[in-house]
């Protein structure tokens, strides 16, 4: 069997590592030359609007897929024509607008922050009148890692942010004073199987994450597992899915989902039975899912802008280092440590060595 994989970054890189063992073959599509998936498949470069190398991926796979949630619809609706693509050009399409996105979860009782649509300045100002201030202006597409984003705290601020902001259209929120971030990680297959990971507590620092931790027998967890089902079932879902969630008091509120294997559930490539990586490939494929059950407590730390030394790094206990062959940045997500121990405490410990060593690379994990 062949995957298609529209995307060559570390996402596509390690759902071949996972498919690898099962026999599969991949073909990646992807504008960036150097992509870090190219080497582990067949590498189409170029646009993902490019009508010839979308005829070549689906005459070559025998089901498409993609990474990441800024491909265009087009592209993914034109392949679903000619071979299977999962997840669903209709998951993506709610993905792909923060608006249609919070109407979703509206639809299906989910709560979310306060929002208001904002197409021009006495939008913005009816925003802050309804919401009030501080609130989160965020593009309704094209963002991630917290780009295209801007929190306004004072009402002077309306006009001037208003006029150095691209005309395009933008979703105002209320901010919220979460308690953490969690996410929920859930799998539906082709046959409707279900499986859902323990719930992840999350840490961000500017906008992009830096550690995610498997939280197994948290109290939110049926909650946050009610809210996925829900979207699974609606959308006709096929594949992984993450619901990112706000915890305030004892409820939680719906941040976005990502309909795709996503950051916070790299912790169950060690820390699982079956990971977040191999069952999608199982969801799309139509085989039965594997078991999400721990291996014992786990975390994920994410390497931002370059690696830490992976000899000191790979002589602490219970420590696995993912290095995603991209070349180093600031800002740019290059790699990731998953720690693993066999109790919370024991987490901790070897969660804090790893630290030490990341505070003295750029990704100043946690300063």
């Amino acid at each position: 069997m062949i995957v298609g994989i529209l995307g060559g970054g570390q996402l596509a890189r390690m759902l071949a590592l996972a498919g690898y063992p099962l026999g599969l073959k991949f073909v990646f599509l992807d504008p960036t030359a150097d992509a870090c998936a190219f080497p582990l498949g067949e590498a189409l470069h170029g646009s993902y609007n490019d009508k010839h190398l979308l005829d070549r991926l689906a005459e070559r796979a025998d089901v498409v897929t993609y990474e990441f949630e800024n491909v265009p619809t087009d592209a993914v609706q034109s392949l679903s024509r000619r071979v299977p693509v999962y997840p669903s050009p209709e998951a993506l399409a709610f993905k792909q607008d923060r608006l249609r996105e919070k109407l979703l979860f509206q639809e299906l009782g989910i709560p979310t922050p306060l929002f208001h649509p904002v197409d021009t300045l006495r939008d913005l100002e009816e925003a802050a009148t309804r919401l009030g201030l501080p609130m989160v202006l965020k593009t309704r597409s094209q963002g991630y890692d917290g780009k295209g984003q801007v929190v306004i705290e004072q009402t002077d601020d309306l006009k001037s942010v208003w006029e150095h902001m691209d005309k395009v259209p933008w979703m105002a929120e209320k901010y919220v004073a979460f308690v953490r971030e969690v996410s929920a990680i859930a799998v539906r297959s082709r046959r409707g199987e279900t499986a859902f990971y323990a719930l992840a507590e999350n840490i961000h620092r500017h906008g992009i994450l830096h550690l995610s931790r498997s939280c197994p027998r948290d109290p939110m967890a049926s909650l946050a597992r009610q809210y996925a089902e829900r979207l699974l079932t609606r959308l006709d879902y096929v594949g992984v899915l993450a619901l990112e969630l706000f915890q305030v008091g004892d409820g939680l509120l719906a941040n976005e989902f990502a309909p795709r294997v996503h950051n916070s559930g790299h912790w169950t490539i060690e820390g699982t039975e079956t990971s977040q990586f191999e069952n999608h490939l199982r969801s799309i494929l139509g085989l039965p899912l594997g078991s999400t059950a721990a291996v014992g407590s786990v975390a994920m730390v994410n390497c931002i802008g370059d690696l830490p030394d992976p000899t000191r790094l790979l002589s602490l206990e219970g420590v696995h280092l993912h290095d995603y062959g991209k070349p180093t940045r600031p800002g740019r997500k290059v790699g990731h440590v998953t720690v693993r121990a066999n109790d919370d405490k024991s987490l901790q410990a070897r969660l804090d060595a790893v630290c030490e060593l990341l505070k003295g690379s750029a990704s100043k994990c946690f300063q």
